[in-house]
C-alpha cells in the first residue's frame, strides 16, 4: 500500500485505514466481532495501519479491542500492525481522563503495549480543557500523537483556528468527491503547517453509492486500474497530496477488500482528478 509521511515524526502512514462508526458498534456478537476480525486481517495484510474509533460510537472501541484479540490467537504480533486512534468525548477535564483510560483499555492499548497511537479531541468537545490532558500524556508517553476532529465543514475555520494556536499531530475532517470544502484551503493550510490529516465520511455516509447505482465507471479511470466506485471515491482522495490517510468504515469483508485496493498502484494526477470530478458532477 502507499504511504504517506506524518509531518511530526516522519513515520510512514498507509494511505487507507478504516473507521469504526456504526460498523463495529455489534456489542457482545461473537459472529460479528468474528467477522470485522477478518475486516482488519485484510487490512493489515495490504499493509493498512490506521483504525479510528470513539467512545461515541456505541461498543466499537471494545470490538476493536476483542476483535485484535481474535487476530492474536493466530498472530501475536498483530497488535504492533495496528495504528491505534481514537478520542476523548465529554467535557472536564477528570470526566476527559476517565474517558481515555477506558478507550486504551477497551482498545487492547493498557496491557503489554500501554500506548494508544492517537488521542483526538471528538468534534473539539471541550478542547481548551482535554488539549492539557492530551499534551502531558503525549509527553509521558501514554499516546504517540495526539489532534482533534470534526464531521462538518461548517468546522473547518474552526479546527483551523486551534491548529495555529496548539501543535497538534493529526487533524480529522470529512472530505469527499461530493464535498470538497476541505480542498480549497484547509487542506493546503494543513500541510503549511506540517498537520497529517485523516479523512473521514470518504462515501459521504454511504450517500454516494446510491447516486452511483447503475453508472458505469469512465475508461480512464479503469486505464488507472480502478475497478469500483468505492476505489474511484478513495482514489479522487488520497491522491491529493496534503492527504495522509482516508478512513472509509465496513463491517463487510468484501467491501474491506475493495476498499484496500485504492491504495495501491498509480494515483490520478491533477488533470485526472479534475476529470473524475466533472464526470461524477455530470451525474
Amino acid at each position: 500500500m502507499l504511504t504517506r509521511p506524518i509531518p511530526s515524526r516522519g513515520e510512514k502512514m498507509p494511505v487507507i485505514g478504516f473507521g469504526t462508526w456504526q460498523t463495529f458498534d455489534v456489542g457482545n456478537d461473537a459472529a460479528a466481532i468474528a467477522q470485522r476480525a477478518e475486516v482488519l486481517k485484510i487490512l493489515f495484510a495490504a499493509g493498512g495501519k490506521m483504525i479510528d474509533s470513539s467512545p461515541m460510537y456505541g461498543s466499537s472501541e471494545a470490538v476493536v479491542g476483542r476483535a485484535l484479540k481474535v487476530l492474536q490467537a493466530s498472530d501475536p504480533a498483530v497488535r504492533s500492525k495496528a495504528f491505534l486512534a481514537t478520542k476523548v468525548w465529554t467535557r472536564g477535564e477528570q470526566a476527559g481522563m476517565r474517558e481515555m483510560r477506558r478507550s486504551a483499555q477497551l482498545m487492547g492499548a493498557s496491557g503489554e503495549k500501554k500506548t494508544l497511537d492517537l488521542m483526538q479531541i471528538h468534534n473539539l468537545v471541550d478542547w481548551r480543557t482535554q488539549i492539557k490532558t492530551l499534551r502531558a500524556w503525549k509527553e509521558e508517553g501514554r499516546f504517540r500523537y495526539i489532534g482533534i476532529t470534526h464531521y462538518t465543514s461548517s468546522a473547518l475555520d474552526d479546527l483551523a483556528r486551534v491548529i495555529a494556536a496548539e501543535k497538534l499531530d493529526f487533524v480529522q475532517f470529512a472530505f469527499s468527491i461530493d464535498v470538497r470544502d476541505a480542498e480549497r484551503r484547509f487542506l493546503p493550510y494543513c500541510a503549511d503547517k506540517g498537520v497529517a490529516t485523516i479523512i473521514n465520511r470518504p462515501f459521504g455516509s454511504g450517500s454516494l453509492f446510491g447516486r452511483a447505482r447503475g453508472r458505469a465507471l469512465p475508461d480512464f479511470a479503469r486505464e488507472l486500474g480502478i475497478g469500483s466506485w468505492a476505489q474511484y471515491f478513495l482514489k479522487f482522495i488520497i491522491s491529493h497530496p496534503a492527504v495522509t490517510v482516508a478512513i472509509p468504515g465496513t463491517g463487510k469483508p468484501a467491501h474491506a477488500r475493495d476498499n484496500v485496493q485504492a491504495g495501491e498502484g498509480p494515483l490520478p494526477d491533477a488533470g485526472v482528478r479534475k476529470r473524475m470530478a466533472q464526470f461524477w458532477e455530470r451525474g
